[in-house]
C-alpha cells in the first residue's frame, strides 16, 4: 500500500491500521466459516447416525422374532407333534420369552398349534388376526442369508395395542404359516435410544405411512410431526421437508425391510441453532474487537498527535491576526510533538526580533527618503525662484526660454509637493496635478490675450515617475502653441474612459497647423505608458490614453 496517496497522518495512520485489521477479518470470517459448517457435517452425520441406529435395532428385532417362529415351526413339525402337546410347546417358549403374548403356528400337513398367555387373545381372535394380515403386502429381508417375506404391523385387539409378527411360507414341507403377538412394550426397549432431551421423535412406519411403533421427545401420541408424502429420501444423509402440521423440519429415514417398512426421525433444530450462535460469536466478536481496536486507536490518535499538531497549526494560522500567538506546550504532550512545538516558537521569537529590526531600519530608510524628497522639493522651489528673479533681467524670446524653464522647475516641484502631501511617497491625483499645472501656465507662459482652461473628469491616481513626465507634455504642447498663436485659448481635458483608462486632450478655440513636436517628446509619451489615440488635427492639439491602477 502506497500510504503518501493519504495526504494527512491521521489518514496514513488509518489506512495502516486498516492493511492490518482487513486481513485478520477475513482469517476470522473463513475460521468462522469453517468451522460452522464443520459443525453442521458434524450434526448431520450423527442425526444420520442415529436413524441408522433405531434401524438396525428395528431390523434385528423383527428378524429375531422371525427366526424364533421359524426355528419353533421347525422343531415341532419334525418332532411331528400336535394338539396338545404342540400348545405345551408353544407354551413353554412363550414362558420363557418375556413379552411374547401369543404363537400361532400352521404346518404344512395342516396341524394347527397356539397358545396365549394372555386371556384376550383366543384362538378365534388370533386366526382372524392372521387372516386379516395375510392380505397386507410383505416385507422382504435385504440381507445375504435370506428370511422368507414376512409382516410386521402394530394392531389392536382387545382393548390393546400388540406387535404382530407374521411368515407365511408357500413352497416349505414342514411350515406354512406362522404368527407372532408381542407386547409393544419390547419394540419401546428398542426405541430407546439416548436421554428423555436429546430432541429425537421417531417412528417406525409401513404402509403408506401407517404408524407401526413410534417414539416422541414429549411423549404423547401426536404424530403430526411426521413428514407429508408417502416416500422417503433414504439415499440421502438428511432432508429438510414440511410436517404434517405444516412446519419446516428436518428428516431422516432409514429402509428396514423392503417394500414399504421405515424408520423416520426428526431431529430439534437447537444444534443447529447452537452451531449458528457460535458462528456468530466466532464471527462477530473479532470483528467487534478490530472495530473497537480501530475506535481506540483512532482516538489515540487525535489525543495523542492530531490535537497537538492542530494546536501548532491554528498558532501558525492565527499570527496573521495575532502576531504574539504561540503553539501550546503542555506536560502531557509526546516528547516529539512537544520538540517540534518548542522549534516553532523558538522560529517565532527569532522572527519577531527580525522583524523588529527591519521595521526599525525600514523607518529609517522612509525617514532618510522622506527627507531626501524635502531637500529635492525645497531645491526645486529655490531653482523656481531663482529663474523667476533672473527672469526679470531679461525681455523676448530669452524671458520665454526661462519661462518655459520656470514652468518645468514648477511640475518638478508640485509633483514632489503632491506625492509627499502627507509625508509619505503615495501616488498623485491626476485632476489636482493637472489644474496645478495649468495655474502654472497660466501665470508664467501665456499673454494678456490669451487663456488656458482645464475640463477635469476623473479620480485616477499616477505614481510620481509618471506624473512628471505627463507635466512635461502638458506644459510642451501648451508652451509650443501659446508662442506661436497670439490670442489663442486652449482647453486641457482629462476624463476616465473606463476604471483602468484615461485620456487626456488638449483643444484650442481655433484650427492650429500641426507643428513637428521636439525629439524628447517621444521619450515623455514612452515613460507616461501613453498610447496616442488622436494626432493633432484642425483645433485638436492631440490626445493620450494612460492606463493606471483603478
Amino acid at each position: 500500500m502506497r500510504l503518501a496517496r493519504f495526504p494527512t497522518v491521521r489518514g496514513r495512520l488509518l489506512a495502516l491500521l486498516v492493511a492490518i485489521a482487513l486481513p485478520i477479518a477475513v482469517l476470522t470470517a473463513l475460521a468462522a466459516l469453517t468451522t460452522y459448517r464443520t459443525v453442521i457435517a458434524a450434526i448431520e452425520l450423527a442425526q444420520s447416525r442415529t436413524a441408522d441406529d433405531f434401524a438396525v435395532r428395528t431390523r434385528v428385532w423383527h428378524r429375531g422374532s422371525v427366526r424364533t417362529l421359524l426355528a419353533s415351526g421347525a422343531l415341532i413339525a419334525k418332532s411331528g407333534m400336535a394338539g396338545a402337546d404342540c400348545d405345551a410347546s408353544i407354551r413353554d417358549t412363550l414362558l420363557s420369552i418375556q413379552g411374547y403374548q401369543a404363537v400361532r403356528l400352521v404346518l404344512s400337513d395342516g396341524r394347527t398349534c397356539f397358545y396365549s398367555t394372555d386371556a384376550a387373545l383366543d384362538a378365534d381372535s388370533v386366526a382372524a388376526l392372521a387372516t386379516a394380515q395375510a392380505s397386507l403386502p410383505r416385507s422382504a429381508t435385504r440381507t445375504s442369508i435370506r428370511l422368507p417375506p414376512s409382516r410386521f404391523d402394530q394392531v389392536k385387539v382387545g382393548g390393546m395395542d400388540r406387535l404382530v409378527t407374521q411368515v407365511r411360507l408357500a413352497d416349505d414341507r414342514a411350515l406354512s404359516e406362522a404368527l407372532l403377538v408381542a407386547d409393544p412394550d419390547l419394540l419401546d426397549q428398542v426405541f430407546e435410544l439416548g436421554s428423555p432431551g436429546d430432541g429425537v421423535d421417531v417412528a417406525l412406519v409401513s404402509r403408506g405411512q401407517s404408524v407401526v411403533m413410534h417414539r416422541r421427545e414429549t411423549g404423547g401420541e401426536d404424530l403430526s410431526w411426521l413428514p407429508e408424502g408417502d416416500s422417503f429420501p433414504t439415499a440421502e444423509r438428511r432432508w429438510e421437508a414440511r410436517s404434517r402440521s405444516g412446519q419446516k423440519r428436518s428428516y431422516a429415514a432409514r429402509l428396514v425391510t423392503a417394500p414399504d417398512l421405515y424408520v423416520v426421525a426428526s431431529f430439534s433444530n437447537a444444534p443447529e441453532r447452537a452451531a449458528r450462535m457460535q458462528f456468530l460469536a466466532l464471527l462477530i466478536a473479532p470483528i467487534l474487537t478490530l472495530i473497537l481496536l480501530c475506535v481506540v486507536y483512532l482516538r489515540a490518535i487525535d489525543r495523542h498527535c492530531i490535537h497537538w499538531l492542530r494546536g501548532i497549526e491554528s498558532a501558525a494560522r492565527a499570527r496573521s491576526s495575532e502576531p504574539h500567538a504561540r503553539a501550546v506546550i503542555a506536560p502531557e504532550m509526546p516528547s516529539d510533538i512537544r520538540s517540534v512545538a518548542e522549534a516553532f516558537n523558538t522560529m517565532v521569537d527569532e522572527q519577531e526580533v527580525r522583524q523588529r529590526r527591519l521595521q526599525t531600519a525600514l523607518d529609517d530608510n522612509r525617514f532618510l527618503v522622506r527627507e531626501l524628497h524635502h531637500r529635492v522639493k525645497n531645491s526645486l522651489q529655490v531653482v523656481q525662484s531663482y529663474i523667476g528673479l533672473t527672469k526679470r533681467d531679461y525681455r523676448d524670446e530669452a524671458r520665454l526660454a526661462l519661462a518655459d524653464a520656470e514652468t518645468r522647475v514648477h511640475v518638478l516641484s508640485a509633483a514632489y509637493r503632491f506625492t509627499l502631501a502627507d509625508g509619505e511617497m503615495q501616488p498623485v491625483r491626476v485632476d489636482l496635478f493637472v489644474e496645478d499645472v495649468v495655474t502654472m501656465i497660466t501665470n508664467l507662459v501665456r499673454t494678456r490675450d490669451q487663456w488656458v482652461t482645464s475640463r477635469l473628469d476623473t479620480d485616477a491616481t499616477l505614481s510620481v515617475d509618471r506624473i512628471i513626465p505627463l507635466g512635461f507634455l502638458l506644459v510642451d504642447v501648451a508652451s509650443r502653441v501659446l508662442r506661436s498663436t497670439p490670442g489663442v485659448s486652449l482647453t486641457i481635458i482629462v476624463r476616465d474612459i473606463d476604471e483602468t483608462t484615461l485620456e487626456v486632450a488638449l483643444e484650442a478655440d481655433r484650427e492650429i497647423a500641426p507643428s513637428a513636436p521636439p525629439k524628447m517628446f517621444a521619450g515623455l509619451v514612452a515613460q507616461i505608458e501613453a498610447v496616442q489615440s488622436g494626432q493633432p488635427e484642425g483645433r485638436s492639439l492631440g490626445s493620450w490614453r494612460i492606463r493606471h491602477v483603478a
